[in-house]
Formats: structure tokens, sequence, C-alpha cells
């Protein structure tokens, strides 16, 4: 499943700016793409958790210098969030010489920090790609037989292609634990790591619900600025997606509390035990793990311009994804599991609220058909595919 499709975006980035960073959750492929690109392209690559390697950047400046003409590539480069002060100089040089692009690429494991510290020194010198896991499209291209596997798997590599059910649930659990007693306390905050398992927990058992940071808070035993604070961290360790609502004013009571995703189907599922196709189907939390599966599959393939929303007025009336290409341009997607879907009433009343360019319903079998009112069935296969093309 190497290389990845992102290959291609990440070469158009660098020949246009002169630093890249490539965002996304440990274990999802970073690593391994930019080895690939090394192969193709003059590059050194250096991985700042190793301690030899963090001593060689430490005068930047002086490697730079050692490996003119060669892509710099720095895994992941949050453990020295000093080296961007010294990079707007290099970079700036360069240009004055007239070498105007693909001189860094930055990995990341953690969203907010990566931003933060890059934009600052970095502005109007820097690229921003996100590495999602594994998608539809790509899992097909390779494996077009048992899609269902990547839902129970999710799309972490090492977890989707393990030879065992119980193997690729081992490897998810195994990721959960590392990220609570390494990489969390690596970040700063000193969060309790079964505390942070308990929420982590509860936020896939309400996986794809409205945020109740009160409810959260009554049974972790904090304050809800605590739970907040929570969120926000694992929001910026691309974890978990805070889907906002669609709120314009329209004379209607909307719900504006966010909903909340966990991005992975897998680490959802792995938390909740479920290790089979057989055990999620039985289980509650099978409506919302297909919702989420759904939102995150579109997300990894929509362009960067477009927002994600959702809409829920007080009255009933609800969309499950906005997705608003511009002040003009939104498609309301409906999310159903069934092959035979249909549409509540309160669909047709959101569609009459939001006014959007497109409705779709994307549904679990492989046709794509009218219901009527303008409204078209689809699978998800094929939605990737017509957002990508588009």
């Amino acid at each position: 499943m190497v290389p990845r499709k992102l290959e291609s975006k990440i070469l158009a980035a660098l020949k246009r700016s002169p630093s890249v960073a490539l965002m996304g959750p440990r274990q999802v492929g970073k690593t391994t793409l930019a080895h690939f690109l090394a192969e193709q392209i003059p590059a050194v690559y250096l991985d700042l958790e190793n301690s030899l390697d963090l001593e060689k950047v430490k005068d930047i400046s002086s490697f730079h210098a050692a490996n003119q003409g060669k892509l710099i590539i720095l895994d992941e480069v949050q453990r020295l969030p000093e080296v961007f002060a010294h990079l707007r100089g290099i970079i700036d040089k360069e240009r004055r010489r007239g070498n105007r692009v693909g001189q860094f690429l930055f990995l990341g494991s953690a969203s907010i920090d990566l931003l933060q510290q890059s934009s600052e020194s970095l502005a109007g010198r820097i690229a921003y790609l996100e590495l999602h896991p594994v998608d539809l499209l790509e899992y097909v291209e390779t494996r077009p037989k048992n899609m269902n596997l990547l839902w129970v798997r999710g799309g972490f590599p090492e977890s989707l292609l393990a030879k065992t059910e119980a193997s690729s649930l081992e490897w998810r659990r195994d990721f959960i634990t590392t990220y609570l007693e390494r990489d969390v306390p690596q970040l700063g905050p000193r969060i309790p790591a079964e505390t942070l398992r308990r929420f982590w927990t509860m936020l896939a058992h309400h996986q794809s619900s409205l945020f109740n940071a009160a409810q959260i808070a009554r049974s972790l035993e904090v304050s809800g600025m605590t739970v907040g604070r929570y969120l926000d961290l694992m929001v910026d360790l691309l974890l978990v997606r805070r889907l906002p609502p669609w709120t314009v004013n329209i004379g209607k009571r909307l719900v504006r509390s966010p909903k909340v995703f966990l991005r992975d189907s897998g680490i959802t599922h792995a938390l909740l035990q479920i290790g089979t196709l057989n055990d999620l189907l039985s289980h509650p939390v099978v409506g919302g793990s297909w919702e989420g599966y759904v939102l995150e599959n579109i997300m990894s393939v929509a362009p960067s311009h477009v927002n994600p929303y959702f809409y829920r007025t007080v009255g009933g009336a609800e969309i499950d994804l906005v997705l608003e290409w511009s002040s003009k341009e939104r498609w309301a997607i409906e999310i159903k599991r069934s092959s035979a879907p249909s549409l509540a009433k309160g669909f047709h009343i959101a569609c009459q609220d939001i006014k959007p360019s497109k409705k779709l319903v994307v549904y679990g079998g492989q046709d794509t058909f009218s219901m009527g009112e303008g409204i078209t069935a689809i699978s998800l296969h094929d939605l990737m595919q017509e957002i990508s093309d588009s």
C-alpha cells in the first residue's frame, strides 16, 4: 500500500514552497512515505526522536550548508520547536540566491503545536498537508474485496494489513497505550493516563454524538473546563474531529454544541473491545461508527478549502453533514448504513432551511439512483470519487 497517494501532492507543494509540513497521527505512514520520497529525489532524513539526529540539527545552519541541494526531512519536528526560528533566515538567504523552493519537509504528529511553531516563523514560506489513514479509494485500488475490513480495522496500515483479526486488535490496543503513556506526556499536559483512557473510551461510546461536557465531567469527576481541555488535546493530536454546527442565522433555534468523532473507526472499535464485523453489527455504536467512518473518508478526499458542518434545529430538522464549498455552494449529505435508505421528514425540512446545491444520501449499497425531490442516493466510494474529481 506504499507509496501513498499523497506523494504527488507533496512533490507539487515542494515545487512551489521552500518548506512543507506533513501532519498526521503516529503510525499513519508519514515516515514510510518520506523514505519513499527520499529515494526519488536527493534528500537526507533525520528523526528528531533519535539523539544523534537531534544533535545534528541543533546547528541547523551548518547542517543545511553541508547538505546543499538536498531536501532536508525532519521527522517528529515538534521535538525541536526552536529550529523554526533559524529556518526563516536560511530560507530567506536561499531565496536571495535564487533557490526558492523544496528545501525542507517537516513531519509532525500534533497539528496545533506544529502550526503555531511554524506559522509564526515561516509565514509565507510553508505549505501544510495532512496524511490521513488509508481511505476507501486507496484501499479499493489495492484490495477490492471485503471493504468492511477497512471499517472494522480502521485505516492505520499496520492494523489494516495484520494477518488476523486478533493481531489487528492487539496492534490498536498497543497504539492507544503508547499515546497515553508516552506521546501525551511528551506534549506537556499532566493528565493521568487512566483518566485520559476513560475520556477517550467515553468519546468512543458516544461516537457521532453531540459533545456534552457536563455529563462527561460528572463521570470523570473533573470540571467542564478540564474536559474541554482534554477534547482540545485529542483534536490537536489528530485523533478526534470536532464537527461544528452550521449556524447561519435563518430565524430558527439551532443546536450549537459540536458533534465529536473519533477519526479512525478501528481505534473506536478497539476502545470498545470490538474485534470483528459480527461484534460491531450487534453493538449499539454501529450507527455512530458508520457515520464517523463515512465522514472521515469524505474528508480525506475533500479539498482543503471545503468546510464540514452538521445542521440541526431544536425542532428536529437535521442533516448529518454539510459540505460548504463556498458561500454559494453547499452539499447536504445524509448518512445511512442500510442498503435500502429512507429519509425522515427532518432532512427535507433542513434542506428547505439551508438550500443546498446538492442533496445526497450515502448508503450501504453500490448503485446510484434518484430518491425524488432532487435527492440522489450514492455509495461512499462513488461520492469520494466525485469529490476527488471536483
